[in-house]
Formats: structure tokens, sequence, C-alpha cells
């Protein structure tokens, strides 16, 4: 399996304006564009678990050797 970098922007609920960049794990066997498409489930999931969020856009990207993604990954797929 590839891991792949899901990259989501947030931002604050209460103050828009407020954004960053998380970073999730997919470990997936699929492509960049598949990983775009299959994400909207599992950026929900994030905001459910991290409600004074809301993603306003994502992309999926291999990851590169000095950036480092958040916890366990999100999504795996065969």
């Amino acid at each position: 399996m590839t891991p792949i970098d899901l990259i989501v922007t947030v931002c604050a609920v209460l103050s828009p304006t407020t954004c960053e960049e998380t970073h999730l794990v997919f470990s997936s066997n699929v492509s960049l564009k598949q990983c775009v498409m299959a994400a909207q489930p599992y950026i929900a999931q994030w905001v459910g678990e991290h409600p004074k969020w809301t993603a306003v856009k994502w992309r999926c990207e291999y990851p590169r050797n000095n950036q480092k993604a958040s916890g366990e990954p999100v999504w795996t797929a065969v």
C-alpha cells in the first residue's frame, strides 16, 4: 500500500478567516485523483470529531520526507 497525504484546509467555525492545513494519511492503492474523490466521508468524520472546524478544500499528495501527517491512517483500501 502506498501512503497518500490528504491535506485538508480547515477554518474555525467562529472565525472563518482563521484557517490552517491538516494532514491525514490514506493508505491505499488508489491514484491521487481517486483519493480526492473518495475523501469526503473521511473529511466529514474528521470534522465531526473536531466541531470547531469546517473543511473548505482538500487535495491529495504523495508524502514528502520533511512532512509528517497527523494520527493514524483514516482510510485503508485494498
